[in-house]
């Protein structure tokens, strides 16, 4: 086992948006250091199969999950206590965006942007609320909501989404001081990561922005996963926190 990771033997993860980018790095993380981890999916179940084929241990699962829908996030939380029996870790990672140019109001429509507030900020929310009771139970449970450095910087894909990750910080907050002692909630907040996230944006344009930050390399997946670990297994004390993923581009 990786000791930069943790042990995690005995213990039980879900993760949203299991399946792919940042998401995909931490259940691989999750399954190194020795949890059982169940992938939360939207639409690809074969992608998540695919990953829980390679995963190594037993007892792992899938589950689909549609954020947008109340009865499925609530149907995840029974289905983590019938599967597992405990929920040691909850990583919200799911979440859409779609590039919209700030400066063009017109092209951000109401319709876009209830359907971003309520996939990326209702549904994580959801998730906790349908989680929190089994997480309880285990007195020593951990929380971490991907967000985003957009969410104090006011930069993005969209001003939709820089809302999305100003709430699901402002949430995080609200949660670590009323969820304690059995739960801590933590926030990791990345920049622009080498996925397929952000529709168009390709190396090219990810190199251009890791060129203009202090540690000029390019975030990979694998950058944020290790953050959430450090989280889970290397910061007992903290919660409410925020570890930002960023390479130094918040500070330029």
């Amino acid at each position: 086992m990786t000791t930069a990771l943790g042990d995690l033997s005995g213990k039980c993860a879900l993760v949203t948006g299991g399946s792919n980018g940042i998401g995909a790095a931490t259940v691989r993380m999750l399954a190194q250091a020795g949890a059982r981890v169940m992938i939360g999916y939207n639409s690809n179940e074969e992608r998540a199969r695919k990953l829980l084929s390679e995963l190594p241990g037993k007892g792992h699962a899938i589950q689909k999950i549609e954020l947008e829908d109340s009865a499925s996030t609530a149907n995840t939380g029974k289905a983590a206590r019938d599967v597992f029996g405990r929920l040691d870790v909850l990583v919200n990672s799911a979440g859409f965006t779609r590039p919209i140019p700030h400066g063009n109001l017109d092209a951000l429509d109401d319709a876009f942007l209830d359907k971003m507030l309520i996939a990326n900020v209702r549904g994580p929310f959801s998730m906790v609320r349908a989680c929190a009771p089994l997480m309880k139970e285990t007195g020593n449970a951990v929380i971490i909501n991907v967000s985003s450095i957009s969410g104090f910087t006011g930069s993005g894909s969209s001003i939709a989404y820089v809302a999305s990750k100003a709430a699901i910080d402002n949430i995080s907050l609200a949660l670590a001081r009323v969820l304690g002692p059995a739960i801590r909630v933590m926030c990791v907040s990345p920049g622009a990561v080498a996925t397929d996230f952000v529709a168009g944006r390709g190396r090219p344009e990810l190199e251009k922005l890791a060129g203009a930050a202090p540690l000029k390399r390019v975030i990979e997946p694998e950058d944020v996963a290790l953050a959430i670990m450090a989280c889970i297994t290397h910061l007992p004390m903290s919660t409410g926190g925020r570890i930002i993923v960023d390479g130094g581009r918040f500070l330029v």
